[in-house]
């Protein structure tokens, strides 16, 4: 089988990334322990160069639940905090593991676990994308529409992303536009928006907003994240300035359809990006959208490793 590595939300087609839904839906739906045996006697490495909540829970749980062995390691905990070229880390852990999930800075230091590795590598977070966190969102998103009869899938319905658009989450968004063909309206003030060619590469998908309000008219999904992402903590104060007028909260999702439903990857800081009474309010899914970070790993794991649960 060809390795295949799940490095941004484009790594996966229309079609693959059905297949990818469908079997997180049926082991979401099944009883739990009914997968034990599908990644027995395999063993997945989860790299945290960052530090992380539901990543590894979700990745740790999820692998254990398919029967197969999490191994975690931090910088910290391994021969990456003293140095070890990633190219060795690649090298080693493919004799070990079967799969590797990489959280790290760079996307370089990304590509380079990938291009070494012999095993499927994914993409759990970097400076320049998140997208299996936004897989997992469109997921939700599609769950919550179905639920609710609101629509029977994403197409051709609004997502608003209000904040730092230039941030992983709102790149690996603007990726997912196009894949999934609905229209993504990014709200931000100026210098925080995504590269211009990648909003171009969407093909009229997406649309730029310095108001908020106008971003979020019409809107069926209203998403947003924290101003200041691991890394960019000596930025805070200059980005809670400029920020202000973005916080997400009920008089701002006036103008958003009456069905619109809220998200948030987490952690978050309430009150800044998003009002306390928002989100814990009738619109918020971020529970959902948080386990759903188990399920659809899952299911990215057997498609990438060819196996059926």
């Amino acid at each position: 089988m060809t390795k295949r590595d799940f490095l941004k939300i484009a790594d996966l087609s229309l079609a693959e990334a059905r297949d990818v839904f469908g079997l997180s839906r049926a082991m979401k739906s099944a009883e739990k322990g009914s997968h034990r045996k599908v990644l027995a006697g395999r063993s997945v490495a989860v790299v945290l160069e960052k530090a992380s909540t539901r990543t590894r829970v979700s990745f740790e749980v999820g692998v254990a639940q398919l029967g197969g062995h999490p191994v975690v390691l931090s910088t910290e905990g391994s021969q990456l905090g003293r140095g070890e070229p990633i190219k060795d880390t690649a090298r080693v852990l493919s004799g070990y593991c079967d799969a590797i999930a990489f959280r790290t800075f760079a996307t370089a230091r990304l590509h380079e676990m990938a291009s070494s590795a012999t095993i499927p590598v994914l993409n759990a977070l970097s400076d320049d994308a998140h997208p299996i966190q936004v897989l997992c969102d469109v997921f939700t998103i599609e769950e919550v529409f179905r639920r609710e009869g609101i629509a029977d899938g994403i197409a051709g319905r609004k997502i608003a992303f209000v904040g730092d658009c230039s941030s992983n989450m709102a790149r690996s968004w603007v990726e997912a536009a196009q894949i999934f063909d609905f229209q993504l309206a990014l709200a931000a003030p100026k210098g925080y928006f995504p590269p211009s060619y990648e909003v171009e590469s969407a093909n009229g998908n997406v649309s730029l907003h310095s108001d908020p309000r106008r971003a979020v008219e019409g809107a069926d999904v209203v998403n947003t994240d924290v101003w200041a992402s691991m890394g960019q903590e000596a930025e805070y104060k200059a980005r809670l300035a400029a920020f202000a007028g973005f916080t997400v909260d009920e008089k701002m999702l006036a103008g958003a359809e009456k069905h619109a439903i809220v998200l948030h990857c987490l952690p978050a800081h309430r009150g800044e990006e998003i009002d306390e009474a928002t989100f814990e309010g009738p619109r918020a899914r971020v529970w959902e959208q948080a386990e759903n970070r188990l399920h659809v790993q899952k299911g990215l794991l057997c498609f990438l490793l060819g196996v059926t649960p």
